[in-house]
This record gives C-alpha cells, sequence and structure tokens, in this order.
C-alpha cells in the first residue's frame, strides 16, 4: 500500500483555486483503496508569514472544516495539525545538520525575498527542512506537488540520501513527488492566478451576498451587451468553465459569440454555478464552523494516529544519532 502525504498551509482560509487545484484532486487520491493517506494542515509553516495567533487559530479550523466539507475520509486514513504532532520539529532539527547551507540559499521561496534580507527569517530559511520533516517522519512515498514544489521534494530527498548514508540502511523513505500537468493554473478574479497574495480568490463559503460582491469584481473588457465576445479570453468564462457541465460550458460560449449577452449576465451564472455545486460543502463546512468541539475532536483522533506513527519513524532516528534512552 502506497502512502500519499500532502499538507496545506493555514495562512487563510481556502479559496476556489485551492479547492480545485489541491484539495479535490488530493481527496481523489486517498479514495484510491490502494492508497493511505497522510493529510496534514501546516499550521508551523504559516508561522513564517503569519503571526496572529488567533487568527491562524480560525485558518486552520476553516481549511480542516473544508477537507471534510469535501469528503475527505478521516477514519479510514490520518488528519491532523501539524503544531500537535512535535516529531515535526524534532525531526527537522535533526536533518537541520544534515542540510548543507548552500542548498538552502538555493531554494526558491528564498531566493525570491533574498534582495531584501531583513524580511527573511531564520523559520522561511529553513522552510525546506521542515517541509523534509513532514515528509519523512512519515515514511510517505507519494506526495503530490505543483511544479513550483518540485524542488522542495528533491531537498527532502537529498537531505534523507544524506542521513541514509551516516546510518548505512535506508532509515527514512525515499519519497517520489506527483506532479498532475493536467491541474491548470485557476485564475483569480483579476486574470493573474488566483492567490491569497494578490487578494483576487474567491472564497466559496462567503455568505451569498459577500460572494456575488466578489463576483462582480471580476475582470471584463468594455465590449458593450449586443456585442459578440470571446469567451476563451474572458476571465468569467474561464471560472464557469472549470465548474460547470459541459452542457452549461456550451450554452455559455454559444451566448457569448452570438452577442446580445453582457458580462454581468455570465457572473450571475457563475455565481449561479458556484451556489449550485457547492451546496452541500458550504452546507457543511458552516455546520463544522458553528461546531468546534466537533471538529476539535476529529483532529484530536488524527493527531494520536500521527503521533503513533512519527514516534516511530523518530525513534529510529534517536537511534542512529545516539539520543535513545
Amino acid at each position: 500500500m502506497a502512502r500519499v502525504l500532502t499538507g496545506i498551509q493555514s495562512s487563510g482560509r481556502p479559496h476556489l483555486g485551492n479547492i480545485l487545484g489541491a484539495i479535490l484532486p488530493a481527496i481523489e487520491l486517498s479514495k484510491n483503496p490502494e492508497n493511505e493517506s497522510f493529510f496534514f494542515i501546516a499550521d508551523l509553516h504559516s508561522l513564517t508569514t503569519l503571526k496572529d495567533g488567533a487568527l491562524r487559530a480560525e485558518y486552520v479550523r476553516a481549511i480542516a472544516a473544508t477537507w471534510l466539507a469535501f469528503g475527505f475520509d478521516y477514519k479510514k486514513n490520518v488528519f491532523w495539525r501539524q503544531s500537535r504532532v512535535q516529531e515535526h520539529t524534532e525531526l527537522a532539527w535533526y536533518l537541520n545538520c544534515f542540510t548543507p547551507f548552500p542548498m538552502l540559499a538555493n531554494a526558491t521561496a528564498y531566493k525570491e525575498k533574498s534582495e531584501k534580507l531583513s524580511d527573511v527569517n531564520a523559520g522561511l530559511f529553513t522552510y525546506p527542512v521542515l517541509q523534509a520533516a513532514d515528509i519523512l517522519l512519515f515514511d510517505a512515498n507519494i506526495i503530490p506537488v505543483g511544479k513550483d514544489q518540485k524542488q522542495h521534494l528533491e531537498m527532502s530527498k537529498d537531505i534523507a540520501v544524506r542521513f541514509n548514508q551516516l546510518a548505512g540502511e535506508e532509515i527514512l523513505v525515499l519519497p517520489e513527488a506527483k506532479i498532475d500537468d493536467r491541474i491548470m493554473t485557476i485564475p483569480g478574479i483579476d486574470g493573474q492566478k488566483m492567490s491569497k497574495s494578490y487578494n483576487n480568490y474567491i472564497d466559496i463559503f462567503l455568505p451569498e451576498n459577500e460572494l456575488k460582491k466578489v463576483t462582480k469584481k471580476i475582470l471584463s473588457d468594455s465590449k458593450a451587451l449586443e456585442e459578440p465576445k470571446d469567451p476563451d479570453s474572458d476571465v468569467t468564462f474561464k471560472l464557469f468553465s472549470l465548474i460547470a457541465s459541459e452542457s452549461e460550458i456550451a450554452e455559455m460560449r454559444s451566448n457569448y459569440t452570438n452577442g446580445g449577452y453582457g458580462y454581468g449576465h455570465a457572473k450571475q451564472a457563475l455565481l449561479a454555478c458556484i451556489l449550485e455545486k457547492f451546496d452541500e460543502p458550504r452546507r457543511i463546512f458552516n455546520y463544522y464552523m458553528e461546531n468546534n468541539e466537533e471538529l476539535e475532536s476529529i483532529l484530536v483522533a488524527g493527531e494520536e494516529k500521527a503521533r503513533s506513527v512519527a514516534q516511530h519513524t523518530i525513534g529510529k532516528v534517536r537511534n542512529v544519532l545516539g539520543f535513545s534512552s
């Protein structure tokens, strides 16, 4: 049985891009009876940028509620908060001592900010090592990642190889990246990649009136109502195409090319599609957000399962390093 591991950082509420690009594909992967899925909320990683503890706790709850809203089977698999399993940080320290400085200095996330080193904290610099610990702690075989994360996965393997060479045996399992080239970049309301940092995202769990305000802001050109329009260059159509049925997409395409159909009409159709397609996930999300004790009990149970696996790996690592009791 292959062990699949993935994490989502708690730096904000999940948006449509997260759901379509990461959450739904990961949940689909977890339904394979040959896979055992370990999904965690990477709340420690969020500390590199988010310092507000109350806000982080709120985001953690929202992320957990989202995974459950879309049907992740927490009983069959393992679902936990990174910060509640201390072995993450213990292994990260051990691996720090096997990680050469140039490897971290070459990491993309660090290089993007290295021109202004005052903005780079030590946590950001060693981020790939904690990420390696997240993966290696659970003997994960398959790591679903985007192309932008492939470098970090390769670093995790390199660090594991260094440790295993010292041990003289494979103590840490070497993971493999699973990159789905079919997953397209999800556009934000301004046409760029949907991202919290661009503030161009769609939060599908917003109340209907607030969600309507967001969809109204979607970028469009100045063509008049009666003019034919190019659906393939329009942001609203692109978003609609990601969630609507084939017949609905074909109908909207025809409306665009025939003319007499405004962008306001398309945005109304997109809003209606979001509300219909995600009606049940929105209901479940709100249920868990309003029933924190039940959500907490699910996470605590998952953390007990995760801790059991993590302690086994840490025991082997401690033994190699001479830290065992």
